[in-house]
């Protein structure tokens, strides 16, 4: 049969970026449109923070704050009352600002008088600076007119969302709203609780906007993606505003979230909500959920598809039931081309939240994101999802299709910037790919993930370079040989400072992940692998680094297997809806929490270029007793890199 002409609404519920769209939608709807679809897209997310940070919008953030008793007011919101008109003088200038509307605004910001400045601004003073000197001198110099504007612009952001969290919704983030009512819960209470309270400033903003766009577009099918824990109660919000508008639009619950944390889900209430709940890629899910909705396919041969049921027994609760039937997913080689139509590409707001060049990347700036690979081609990392669809299942294109891609979206977006998102992008792809943009003398700039190993080469990274690759992150982990090992990350540390480097003298700016508390790491473990990273800074093969803390879940080989290193698994709660992270004990009883206040120091300071000649124990002064030396010697990582020479 010939189909149907049928209308797709994609939304992008907050919080996710506000420099760049999150690319699934740009993904679903490129797709969709290749299959002959009307699909359409639209980012909620930048839109709520958009409509809140006008005048108009702080009018009524100030009639929240007044809300609250002046004895209860924090400082925050007694500075922004203080300084309100202000506020909403300077409001919609700084949006343009950041927007790259309207630079020559950057004078006027510079000049320190201009914004009112709070609570984030008292971070500058931790800068270093002679008495009398401007602090953000050593970052910008005396040529860093925009940056510097939009380093002070994004504070005066920060400031106003301070007051959103104090005033309006102590859950609001930029990046992550509200994930503690869905990361790894196992209930879905919290969530209920929060979804049945009183809409307040932004459940009223995002409804309107909800609104707004099912009137632009009249989909008969929308499509909502969570990437991340901290999207799940926009897009519940959003799902539950359409619900009221059009009870019988049929809504679809996907993305990373549901991927790795509802693949037990049992939850009906969800459904009260939405309608669908799909796993993994979407793309073939979705065609067969089109078929059925269209009446070319029965519900029995849905594809992945989470569906609630009504018990036959009056009175008795409903159940979920997962929907599989057996169908080949899309090939990687035929999703088509990500299209970035219908986002206000103009609207993005440029941050400058870090002043340390490769961290800012995240953050500032418009990128074209792409994926180079499905999957990853090692899924050995012991504390990674590698048995999940979006790390075991791995499928390449051709060096040209990519290109072609890169090509297409430049010509839609007017826009030369990549980032590929890939978990760990195949260094054999990226050779093909760097071959054939300087063939075809594609002038682009792109970075994205890596895994360091010895593939990459100085004469690959060169290459890479010349190709326009600008930067480069991967995962050094817990820099120990020991639990590098364990973790079955199949490189050395040595390995990774060689490789770093020849990245690092190609021009490239180099970001490490770093981790803390694996199984058996002790503390001797954590001192030493503080003082490579520490080696790897002062001998410019790393720019910039985070350290986060190991977190044990459901489906990574170390939850499945968790005898083999050494620890042993908690019970995990009795739940419906979220599973994800489990706690385990680890014999070595390290207070890691303790040592991660001195990491999240030490690493900070690393990449601003302080502290690279102390004893790596001065940023645990915090701990109690006698620290021991570290067993690495200074110079391990000068020597290891001799033999770049």
């Amino acid at each position: 049969m010939t189909p149907i002409p049928y209308r797709v609404l994609s939304l992008i519920p907050p919080m996710t970026q506000l420099n760049t769209p999150y690319p699934s939608t740009a993904y679903l709807t490129g797709f969709l449109r290749s299959r002959g679809l009307d699909a359409s897209q639209e980012d909620l997310a930048l839109g709520l923070v958009l409509r809140l940070f006008t005048p108009t919008g702080l009018d009524e953030l100030r009639t929240a704050a007044r809300a609250l008793p002046e004895r209860q007011r924090p400082p925050q919101v007694h500075h922004f009352l203080a300084a309100f008109d202000t506020y909403r003088t300077t409001v919609a200038r700084v949006i343009a600002f950041l927007q790259g509307r309207d630079p020559t605004l950057a004078h006027r910001i510079n000049t320190r008088g201009f914004l009112p400045e709070g609570a984030r601004f008292q971070a500058l003073d931790s800068y270093p600076a002679e008495e009398g000197e401007d602090p953000l001198a050593w970052a910008f110099g005396a040529l860093g007119l925009q940056d510097r504007a939009r380093h002070l612009a994004t504070l005066y952001l920060n400031d106003l969302a301070d007051v959103v969290r104090e005033a309006v919704d102590p859950r609001f983030e930029f990046v992550r709203y509200a994930e503690k009512l869905a990361t790894a819960q196992p209930h879905f209470d919290p969530l209920a609780e929060a979804l049945a309270a009183p809409p307040h400033l932004l459940d009223r903003t995002l409804a309107t906007l909800t609104a707004e766009a099912l009137e632009r577009h009249r989909p008969q099918l929308l499509l909502l993606s969570v990437p991340f824990p901290g999207a799940v109660y926009g897009a519940l919000r959003i799902a539950q505003a359409a619900k009221a508008l059009q009870p019988d639009l049929p809504i679809v619950l996907g993305g990373g979230f549901v991927n790795t944390e509802l693949r037990e889900l049992a939850e009906p209430r969800l459904f009260d909500f939405v309608d669908y709940v799909t796993l993994d890629s979407g793309e073939r899910p979705l065609l067969a959920l089109i078929e059925h909705l269209q009446g070319q396919r029965g519900r029995e041969r849905l594809v992945r598809t989470f569906v609630r049921e009504a018990q036959e027994v009056q009175g008795a609760e409903a159940t979920v039931r997962l929907i599989s039937w057996p169908e080949p997913d899309v090939p990687f080689d035929e999703v088509g081309t990500p299209t970035w139509d219908g986002l206000p590409l103009d609207r993005y707001l440029s941050l400058l939240d870090m002043l340390n060049p490769m961290n800012r990347l995240w953050s500032d700036g418009r990128w074209n994101k792409l994926t180079v690979a499905q999957g990853c081609y090692w899924k050995k990392c012991s504390f990674c999802d590698v048995g999940l669809d979006y790390i075991g299942r791995y499928e390449t294109t051709t060096a040209q299709m990519l290109a072609d891609r890169m090509e297409a979206i430049v010509a839609e977006t007017g826009q030369t910037g990549f980032h590929f998102v890939d978990e760990a992008a195949p260094p054999k792809m990226l050779r093909a790919l760097a071959e054939e943009l300087l063939r075809r003398q594609l002038p682009v700039s792109w970075w994205g993930n890596v895994r360091f190993e010895k593939t990459f080469t100085p004469e690959l990274a060169q290459l890479l370079a010349d190709s326009g690759c600008i930067a480069i992150s991967g995962g050094l982990e817990v820099a120990s040989d020991r639990l590098l090992a364990l973790m079955k990350k199949g490189v050395s540390v040595e390995q990774v400072a060689r490789v770093t480097k020849g990245f690092a003298d190609a021009g490239v700016l180099v970001h490490a992940y770093l981790m803390y508390g694996f199984p058996t790491q002790t503390l001797q473990d954590t001192i030493d692998a503080l003082e490579y990273v520490r080696q790897l800074f002062d001998n410019g093969c790393i720019h910039s680094g985070f350290f986060h803390r190991f977190a044990c879940t459901v489906h990574s080989p170390v939850g499945q297997h968790p005898e083999d290193y050494g620890i042993t698994l908690l019970p995990l709660p009795e739940g419906r809806f979220a599973k994800n992270d489990v706690g385990f004990i680890d014999p070595t009883g390290t207070d890691h929490d303790a040592l991660g206040r001195g990491l999240k120091k030490a690493i900070y300071n690393y990449m601003h270029g302080i502290g690279l000649d102390e004893d790596v124990r001065a940023w645990f002064d915090h701990l109690p007793g006698k620290l021991p030396r570290p067993t690495v010697g200074r110079q391990r990582i000068a020597k290891a890199l001799q033999s770049l020479g």
